[in-house]
């Protein structure tokens, strides 16, 4: 195994599903070697066996995995560690378990050595096979089909809330899993929030409408941005920053490749919206990989200096956002490769006024 390593124990619940196949809350996989085990509780026997089905070996235990807790001996993986007398060094996913249960483990054992280890099963998550790219083109189209169901009833004098709750509900009975993350409805001047909550208040006309949703198929997550006009048409103003979103967004779509750095790709959107005058209003990174998370790798931001992975999926999502007046996001999730970037949601980016 890479690192040095004789093993890693696994425990994020999106490498444990990659890994596995499993989707129940409360497992540990230990990936040695000579073979896998999965380890969880009885709550999840009968799914456990059904979900794995041969890729690891399934064990239902009783206590506590990691041993925390008053008067708690060796946890269930530590045993199943100090059975296999051919593991030395340990790796464990430092960025996921806590301190106490890291602190828990090799508290036992004088052989084995626990190690930290940071994104070793995301590194592999980065690029998507056909399958998984297959899935994030369906989520992406059970997106588009919600939102295009629900814009003939958005209207002035409808709350946010209001807004948000019929496009969930169009999620789900469209085939949707559950919400990746929690849909953002914002209007107006709050829509120069990037990561504004969805409230009580009232869209009214000329707002922006600001709709950030996701929808999620077998697990993997597509995340969507659309920005409209309601109630009347868009003024100058709207239309010079929509179009300076829009443009950015196109030219970043049209020029990334799988082999640029993250740094790189993001400058291709970055770039058009400086020359237009609203660079300081671009605040956030031009995108992110996307599958069984709908944050992962790879980065793609003017801090990575990284190279895009050949077959990786990230969302492509330039934005302005100018307080008290509005914002404008548009996001649309590709697949990248060495010959350029393929949509998978449904790049409907032309401006729409509600009227």
């Amino acid at each position: 195994m890479d690192r040095g390593l004789d093993a890693l124990v696994v425990s994020h619940p999106a490498n444990v599903r990659y890994l596995t196949g499993f989707t129940g809350s409360s497992a540990v996989v230990v990936v040695a070697h000579s073979a896998v085990s999965l380890f969880t509780d009885s709550r999840y026997d009968v799914q456990a066996e059904a979900e794995v089905t041969g890729v690891a070996r399934v064990e239902i235990v009783s206590g506590d995995l990691w041993g925390v807790g008053p008067g708690a001996g060796a946890g269930a993986v530590e045993k199943a560690v100090d059975a296999a007398p051919d593991l030395r060094r340990v790796g464990f996913e430092a960025h996921y378990v806590s301190a106490r249960a890291a602190a828990a483990l090799g508290g036992h054992s004088e052989r084995v050595e626990f190690v930290p280890t940071s994104e070793v099963v995301e590194a592999f998550r980065a690029v998507k096979d056909a399958g998984e790219v297959a899935a994030i083109g369906a989520a992406a189209r059970v997106a588009s089909e919600a939102l295009d169901a629900i814009l003939p009833i958005i209207r002035p004098g409808l709350r946010e809330l209001d807004v948000a709750a019929a496009l969930e509900r169009e999620l789900r009975v469209r085939g949707s899993e559950w919400h990746p993350f929690p849909t953002i409805a914002a209007s107006g001047p709050r829509s120069a929030m990037p990561h504004a909550g969805t409230t009580e208040r009232t869209v009214e006309a000329g707002d922006w409408l600001l709709l950030d949703f996701g929808a999620q198929v077998e697990g993997y997550c597509a995340d969507v941005t659309r920005t409209f006009v309601v109630g009347r048409r868009a003024d100058e103003r709207q239309r010079e920053v929509y179009e300076a979103v829009r443009e950015a967004q196109a030219r970043a779509i049209s020029q990334i490749r799988a082999g640029m750095t993250g740094r790189e790709a993001d400058e291709k959107a970055r770039s058009v919206i400086d020359a237009r005058g609203f660079g300081d209003a671009f605040r956030h990174s031009l995108g992110h990989g996307l599958g069984l998370e709908v944050h992962e790798a790879p980065r793609v931001s003017r801090t990575n200096e990284d190279s895009l992975p050949d077959g990786c999926v990230v969302t492509v999502e330039p934005g302005v956002y100018l307080p008290g007046w509005g914002g404008v996001r548009i996001e649309d999730d590709v697949h990248v490769t060495a010959e350029g970037a393929e949509l998978l949601s449904d790049g409907g980016t032309e401006l729409v006024e509600l009227v």
